[in-house]
């Protein structure tokens, strides 16, 4: 019985929520040529829509961000396919590490294939090992393996997946099915996922991971929405009564209490690596909990103004309750002023956001990275 709960979680995955999964795991790796290159070669992310440059761009799909309003505060009003109206947490992370450069989406390159509308995990790994392959054929194989044992690898785990298996009746509007995968069952099959995914990263040379978890997925806009405000009663939360929802929060808490000792089990069984949880839920619970902080002034220019957040539990773009993606175009409304909102749709958070989060994880990436 319990083989065939795994396979239902599996199953769920991979068939019913192809689309948008795309838009939330379309993890292929992404390389940052990094200034410093004495100290890294590279930055590699795998994940989903709260970290896709653009991946999405390239594949037939209708989870897409490269139209406005998205964009909207990136450099020169581009909508490159980042959901969000900047930039995302690895931009951030590539700027600390020294690169110079936006992060670049890898089926961005010259293709002679259609690309599949549902790039499954190990399709992702696939995509790495063609690129490394590529690099020791223009590097040489020494200089290829020694780069890649220097780069960070980050790895988004889980959200998508866990949003759309647990509550697809508040996540998931891209597909029609409404069916539920048993929570054990599910936790233990993407930790498994997620553990056998970074072995096989490190058996292709890879030495230094940032590995993130969950959000509060009881705070997310379209979460507050469409979710019941407790187990017990089925009754919509209403515009004017909107907040976290606590036993939500507690799942994904839970799921990644859970992550950490996962990793920590990883970073014993290869202790010549570097291993370190980055955490999406206290900074992001941190921000919609005290939103007036003035320790959020830190972390920007006078010239900026930021004095913390107004809205915490809407998005910016059109009513902030529901719209993401292409629900989120051009002919929506936004709100005047971007630095007031923690989200930006319905789903991701706005750039401040992510600045926030980067910066509350410094300590973690500096010891990945040995300062």
């Amino acid at each position: 019985m319990s083989s065939q709960k795994h396979q239902m979680c599996l199953l769920f995955h991979v068939v019913l929520f192809s689309v948008w999964i795309l838009a939330f795991e379309n993890a292929d790796a992404q390389q940052f040529q990094l200034a410093n290159s004495s100290m890294f070669c590279s930055l590699y992310s795998f994940g989903d829509s709260f970290v896709d440059p653009g991946n999405n761009n390239y594949i037939a799909t209708n989870a897409r961000s490269n139209f406005p309003p998205y964009g909207n505060d990136f450099p020169g009003q581009n909508a490159t396919g980042r959901f969000s109206n900047g930039l995302l947490f690895p931009d951030f992370l590539a700027y600390f590490l020294g690169s110079e450069k936006y992060q670049l989406a890898y089926l961005g390159r010259e293709l002679d294939f259609e690309e599949p509308e549902a790039i499954q995990l190990w399709q992702r790994l696939q995509f790495f090992k063609e690129y490394k392959a590529d690099l020791r054929n223009t590097v040489g194989k020494n200089r290829a393996n020694s780069q890649i044992k220097a780069a960070v690898f980050y790895v988004r785990a889980g959200s998508a997946d866990f949003a759309l298996n647990y509550f697809p009746d508040a996540f998931n509007y891209f597909d029609g099915s409404k069916t539920s995968s048993p929570l054990p069952e599910c936790e233990h099959f993407l930790l498994k996922r997620v553990q056998r995914f970074i072995q096989e990263l490190w058996v292709q040379g890879a030495q230094k991971f940032a590995v993130s978890g969950l959000p509060p997925l009881g705070c997310i806009p379209i979460g507050i929405t469409n979710l019941p405000p407790n187990p017990k009663n089925s009754k919509a939360v209403q515009n004017g009564d909107r907040k976290c929802l606590e036993h939500v929060n507690n799942i994904s808490g839970e799921f990644n209490s859970l992550l950490v000792v996962k990793l920590q089990e990883l970073q014993s069984k290869f202790p010549e690596t570097n291993i370190a949880y980055i955490d999406f839920e206290v900074p992001l619970l941190d921000a919609i909990q005290d939103p007036r902080a003035r320790r959020y002034q830190t972390y920007y220019s006078i010239e900026l103004g930021f004095t913390g957040f107004n809205e915490v539990n809407k998005g910016c773009c059109r009513t902030g309750l529901t719209e993401t993606g292409p629900y989120c175009n051009e002919t929506t409304p936004i709100c005047a002023d971007t630095s007031q909102y923690v989200f930006w749709d319905a789903v991701h958070p706005m750039e401040t956001t992510n600045e926030i989060i980067f910066t509350s994880n410094l300590d973690a990436i500096n010891e990945i990275i040995g300062n």
